[in-house]
């Protein structure tokens, strides 16, 4: 049996120190007139934090789950739920085709940039060409993230690495009350995921790589391969369980494979093309349907020119305009294939030597 190592982690926070924490979101001096309140409400938070109250709403597991009597979090069991729901939807044959598509840039008009991303527009032209084909479309706009209220991602915190089992899909990590680590947006992500026949990312390059709200996601979706739908069978988060589980035989169960997906990656001086690679090998390894040539695309908006009128310059690239509507097209296509049967991916007919 393999040894679960320790002795990384920080010490944790005497209460003079939580105080400290505590009082810096109120910063604000409209705030004073609530002092006596907000120390009621400070005091609540750090037991919550010294007791390490992670889960404070708990529901019993029951039928169906490995532990029966385990305490499941309240929300962990409602996105559960929700995702079941998402899932029969998905592959009942009656239901509409769904192309969810993802907005990977970080710049809008609702905060301090002051304008719409080009990446929105191009957005906007997919899911019209998707919506005159007939097709459901769910636009996932990641830059709410700088600008909506409380609205966060918060970072993967790698249970995978440790062993697979202990990355519970959902992701159970989140929200974790004890640290304040709330108002996370993945389990609603999972949902829309589940949802969509074929996904189309569309996003811009910053700084050689994709954005950051983008590659939270990315990493928040790594429950979806491989993870372990049934948080009870490792005790929460105990590591040893989960380090025996998988040494036991773990099957990997991709929980998004069978989709299609398209990308569109564009640029004004580097980057492009490694990013749209590192993406779509990203998709693949889930399991997700190449839509072929047509359905992936880094182009450049204005090669060297000034960040100022990049968008005179987008006006200016029908050609580009075009070849995202064939993206969305060709994601169309590949959705009617797969859900009629005509094409069966590899994937689904062949053992991997070596599942992980």
């Amino acid at each position: 049996m393999t040894t679960v190592r320790k002795g990384q982690a920080g010490p944790r926070l005497e209460r003079e120190a939580f105080h400290r924490k505590f009082i810096d979101q109120f910063f604000d001096p409209a705030f004073e007139a609530v002092a006596d309140q907000l120390a009621a409400v400070e005091e609540v938070a750090w037991q919550a934090y010294h007791d390490k109250r992670k889960a404070p709403r708990t529901v019993k597991a029951g039928p169906g789950f490995a532990d029966p009597d385990y305490d499941l979090s309240i929300e962990w069991k409602e996105a559960h739920e929700r995702l079941r729901a998402a899932e029969a939807r998905q592959k009942d044959p009656a239901t509409p085709s769904r192309i969810l598509l993802v907005n990977g840039a970080a710049r809008n008009d609702g905060s301090c940039p002051g304008e719409i991303s080009k990446t929105w527009r191009l957005t906007q032209i997919a899911r019209d060409t998707l919506a005159a084909q007939g097709l459901e479309t769910d636009v996932l706009d990641l830059s709410r993230l700088i600008s909506d209220y409380d609205r966060h991602i918060h970072p993967c915190k790698a249970c995978v690495s440790t062993a697979m089992p202990l990355c519970h899909w959902p992701c159970s990590c989140y929200p974790n009350h004890a640290e304040r680590q709330t108002g996370d947006w993945m389990n609603e992500i999972y949902e829309r995921w589940v949802a969509a026949h074929g996904v189309i990312i569309l996003t811009p390059v910053y700084w050689y790589q994709a954005p950051a709200v983008l590659k939270l996601m990315i990493d928040r979706l790594v429950c979806a391969d491989g993870g372990n739908p049934d948080p009870s069978s490792t005790g929460g988060k105990d590591a040893a369980k989960a380090k025996r589980m998988e040494l036991d035989g773990w099957d990997y169960p991709k929980h998004l494979a069978g989709r299609a997906f398209g990308l569109v990656v564009h640029g004004d001086v580097a980057g492009i093309e490694g990013t749209r690679r590192s993406l779509s090998d990203w998709l693949n390894w889930m399991g997700l349907v190449d839509s072929g040539s047509f359905g992936q695309l880094d182009r450049f908006v204005g090669y060297y020119e000034s960040y100022a009128d990049s968008h005179e310059t987008l006006d200016r690239d029908t050609a580009f305009q075009e070849e995202v509507r064939n993206v969305a097209r060709a994601v169309a296509l590949t959705v009617d294939d797969l859900r009629a049967g005509r094409v069966v991916p590899p994937g689904g007919r062949l053992r991997a030597p070596r599942p992980k």
